[in-house]
């Protein structure tokens, strides 16, 4: 009998030695603890990824191990990854982890692994199905909504921002049991052109792409363009929704066990 709990891998962020520090800050991995509280409330076990974007093999030995994979929120992606030139708005990224998440994504979307993309996380799961970004939403999507609500900005992270509508009968849909949401937002860049095989299941009231999933009915993988942790412990609709996913991560550990992938 499958008894254990589903395991969730949720990639780190490259903290950077900081000048000016008294012997230096070693450059290490990082991730705002929320995301892996947001796993273990809903009966997951959660794996810091360490971006090991240089080791294949090990990052793989990790990946294997995995039932699910949540890919949080952070900087910037690079737009080499999408065949681009940096945009003069371009923020912050993170090379090393662009490299480890979209080839977890790439992995599971050949495996069916679940996958749970927030923010950013939304962002490599297109970037992975080959889709592209728009590097600064204000300055590049025509009639845009303000998006960049950031608490670095004043904004606090629960701060509803704007509506959202659902897409009918997507999996967003059937977890949250609504058409209309009002949602935080805490990003500049945002979905331009779909990656290949996905449809939106959200957008906001200028058009923009604010969720994602897989056609396939078989492979759960979801990106949100928010921020749901935020709301997990306090809102019942999005605990659904991070139930839906361990439970989908669940099921395929239960198949993996026995040798048969669905």
């Amino acid at each position: 009998m499958y008894s254990r709990r589903p395991v969730i891998g949720i990639p780190t962020q490259t903290l950077h030695a900081i000048d000016g520090v008294p012997q230096g800050l070693p450059q290490s991995w990082v991730m705002n603890q929320r995301y892996y509280l947001a796993t273990t409330v809903v009966g997951a076990i959660p794996w810091m990824i360490p971006l090991l974007d240089d080791d294949p093999d090990t990052l793989r030995e990790i990946y294997d191990r995995l039932d699910g994979i949540l890919l949080a929120g952070g900087v910037d992606m690079d737009p080499e990854t999408y065949g681009e030139k940096p945009h003069p708005l371009l923020g912050r990224i993170d090379p090393a982890r662009d490299r480890v998440e979209l080839q977890l994504a790439r992995w599971a979307v050949e495996d069916k692994k679940p996958v749970f993309g927030l923010c950013r996380g939304l962002q490599v799961i297109n970037v992975a199905q080959g889709g592209t970004l728009y590097q600064d939403v204000a300055a590049q999507f025509p009639g845009a909504i303000k998006h960049d609500y950031f608490p670095t900005a004043g904004y606090e992270r629960d701060h509803f921002a704007h509506d959202i509508v659902l897409q009918p009968g997507s999996r967003l849909e059937h977890a949250f049991e609504l058409r209309h949401l009002m949602v935080n937002s805490m990003h500049h860049q945002g979905v331009k052109q779909l990656g290949s095989g996905l449809f939106a299941s959200a957008v906001a009231p200028d058009g923009l792409v604010e969720a994602l999933e897989a056609g396939s009915d078989d492979h759960f993988m979801i990106g949100v363009q928010w921020h749901p942790e935020v709301f997990e412990m306090t809102d019942p609709h999005t605990r659904h929704l991070f139930r839906e996913f361990i439970n989908a991560a669940n099921r395929y550990g239960q198949s993996a066990e026995v040798g048969i992938r669905k």
